[in-house]
């Protein structure tokens, strides 16, 4: 079987694209198959930083065929930029690249109901979404009637649905917005911006349903690469802060459109605390200098958005959770010399609620943030890990951190992350 996935376990940001990176070389296709450009993966190679949001981590590899499936939404102006990015780096492959022609395409009204519509909840928090036109075009995805999936930008019959869409567009958004604020769409500039993007797509552009089957068949190599996290999956996440798509291992064959019987391992990618950006329960939070001190170690500020996030202990009730929900097979550990250099570490084990102790992660939004979390507490260390290749040449307390959360968790750990660069990374015997 030849289907490796690649999953965030947390809420995003847990350097998924390392890890992608670094399993490429085992692999003949990398899928991106789920969200927008409203993820961000970062990575290292040769003290070279590459930032991608749709391309995937692949992309830097050579002899890969990248793969961006019918699961995501395409801001086809993103994906030529990142392109250029790296042409004028003389990185990456993009003749490699693969664009589904079944993906959905953001428009420019989707940019205009970000903004119009309420991002917050009935009782005013913020659900914390980029502005990137990712969730109204998946709701017209779901909609149908005013959706446009990058092969319609192909068909003869592609400005009439255009002039239709901005017609009904323009007047919906004329009531969303306070009087005189909205300026009215183009019909006409707007497809002849997107006719060039589509020209310049098009060797690009395929159906990669059919190309990742007969893959799959001939017992080709994939790796899926997830986007955001499991905590974040629309359906299993904590709702409603979450994305507009199935970012844990759930998603994978309906986004990518290979059956599950070719995915026969999921890698799930932890960071050695958790992050979370914008509103939503949070149970392990610090808003206090340790929780700074993880932010400033870590660097600790959106991929896309920039924006700070919230840090705290590492959770195992929520990862243990999210574990089961993609079929887990194994655990890689990223950002462990972030640690480094505190006295205690800490692991929620537990949650109680009501005065009763759990280790069920709860379903409920208002359930998760009237959790107390229960922490089993560890001696840090002092040392500086980045030049650490083995288990072995961890400090003592780093390694008994390690062996206890894969114990927590209930799955191995077969990778170790001590820095940002392809090398600072340590690889665990599965025996």
């Amino acid at each position: 079987m030849p289907g490796t996935c690649v999953i965030g376990l947390q809420w995003g940001d847990e350097a998924k694209g390392k890890i992608v990176d670094l399993l490429t070389r085992e692999h003949d296709f990398v899928v991106r198959y789920q969200g927008g450009a409203n993820a961000g993966h970062t990575v290292v190679v040769d003290n070279q930083t590459y930032k991608l949001s749709l391309l995937p981590s692949g992309i830097l590899t050579p002899g890969v065929t990248c793969v961006i499936a019918s699961g995501v939404v395409l801001n086809p102006a993103r994906v030529i930029e990142e392109l250029d990015e790296l042409a004028q780096r003389g990185a990456g492959n993009p003749e490699n690249l693969r664009i589904s022609d079944r993906a959905h395409v953001i428009f420019p009204w989707h940019f205009a109901e970000d903004r119009a519509f309420d991002k917050n909840t009935s009782d005013g928090e913020n659900i914390g979404t980029t502005g990137r036109g990712i969730g109204p075009c998946y709701r017209d995805k779901v909609g149908r009637s005013h959706a446009v999936r990058l092969g319609d930008l192909y068909r003869s019959s592609i400005r009439q649905r255009i002039e239709h869409i901005v017609e009904a567009k323009n007047r919906s958004l004329a009531a969303l917005y306070p009087a005189g604020e909205f300026q009215p769409l183009d019909a006409s500039s707007i497809h002849k911006q997107y006719a060039d993007y589509a020209e310049r797509l098009r060797p690009h552009v395929c159906d990669t349903t059919e190309l990742l089957l007969s893959a799959a068949e001939d017992g080709r190599r994939l790796l899926f690469e997830g986007a955001q996290g499991a905590l974040l999956d629309v359906d299993h996440g904590t709702y409603p802060f979450v994305t507009s798509s199935n970012s844990s291992g759930v998603g994978i064959s309906s986004g990518s459109g290979v059956p599950a019987r070719f995915i026969n391992r999921v890698l799930g990618v932890v960071k050695a605390y958790s992050t979370r950006v914008g509103g939503g329960p949070f149970p392990t939070e610090l808003d206090n200098p340790t929780g700074q001190y993880l932010r400033d170690r870590g660097n600790e500020y959106g991929t896309v958005t920039r924006r700070p996030r919230r840090c705290g202990w590492l959770d195992v009730v929520a990862v243990r959770y999210t574990s089961r929900l993609s079929g887990v097979d194994a655990i890689a550990v990223m950002l462990l010399d972030v640690l480094s250099g505190l006295d205690e570490v800490k692991i929620c084990t537990a949650y109680e609620i009501d005065g009763k102790r759990t280790m069920r992660f709860p379903s409920h939004v208002d359930d998760v943030r009237r959790v107390q979390p229960v922490y089993e507490t560890l001696p840090g260390w002092k040392e500086e890990v980045t030049t650490c290749r083995s288990f072995e040449a961890l400090p003592p307390n780093a390694q008994a951190y390690l062996r206890r959360v894969s114990e927590l968790i209930g799955r191995p750990i077969q990778m170790v992350s001590v820095g940002p660069d392809r090398e600072q990374s340590i690889l665990i015997s599965k025996s």
